[in-house]
């Protein structure tokens, strides 16, 4: 099970270039980075994969289900770039509020929430306000936030950005506990971030796919003798410098 594009496209003016044309992928099972240079057209597929956007042409579903529905919404969380506190809320609160608009009764999303801080090392920040947090803290929250009604597919965006080392792997440890369960895709600028620990890499220039597959596909793009350690970085020079050269 999981989200499918077909012949999408999307732009964000009517006269301007389509960012994504003709577009279509299938996310992966397990973890899926996405990778892919500033204007690649990543915020946008994972803004599409949401529903939070609307493609002009062509269909997003999971599983056949059309991404207009409320039945979609339910299968599928996203998490923003940028994931602000509300006002006057605790952690807990503002997270049990997320469970509440994604049709959780307010018992459930009370303990629920509780469980998603805990999933993410906040639990001893449950009862602080959202506002006190630090940046790694809040991208953490909003991981939770995207967890505390059980969905299916989990969309992230840029989310390990502000974390230190250690709350890195955390995060890290927390994908891997989930990926048995839930679909992820992770939208990043660092090309070492997760990439030889995913399950899949799909590489995205000029919304277009240069590559999706295994990682194990994506590191043997890196030239031979690559340092260790350094092949996902070389993986992904090389395979845009192969677009790029024509």
């Amino acid at each position: 099970m999981s989200i499918t594009f077909q012949d999408c496209t999307y732009r964000y003016g009517r006269k301007l270039r389509p960012v994504l044309d003709d577009f279509s992928y299938r996310v992966p099972g397990g973890l899926t980075i996405l990778l892919g240079p500033n204007g690649a057209g990543k915020s946008t597929l994972l803004k599409l994969a949401a529903s939070v956007s609307r493609p002009q042409a062509g269909r997003i579903d999971f599983d056949g289900i059309g991404s207009r529905s409320r039945a979609y919404r339910r299968h599928v969380s996203w998490m923003p770039q940028n994931v602000a506190a509300m006002a006057g809320l605790t952690a807990r609160e503002q997270v049990a509020y997320s469970g509440w608009l994604k049709g959780m009764n307010r018992a459930d999303a009370w303990q629920r929430a509780l469980d998603s801080l805990a999933l993410v090392d906040l639990r001893e920040h449950a009862d602080d306000k959202a506002s006190t947090l630090s940046g790694g803290q809040l991208r953490r929250m909003g991981v939770a936030s995207a967890l505390v009604h059980e969905c299916r597919v989990l969309l992230l965006d840029e989310p390990t950005a502000g974390m230190d080392p250690r709350q890195r792997r955390v995060f890290r440890d927390l994908l891997r506990s989930l990926s048995g369960d839930v679909g992820i895709l992770m939208s990043t600028h660092d090309v070492a971030d997760l990439a030889e620990e995913a399950d899949h890499v799909t590489v995205l220039y000029g919304g277009k796919v240069l590559q999706t597959g295994s990682t194990e596909a994506f590191l043997a793009h890196a030239p031979g003798g690559t340092a260790q350690g350094r092949a996902a970085e070389a993986a992904y020079t090389a395979l845009l410098t192969e677009y790029e050269a024509g």
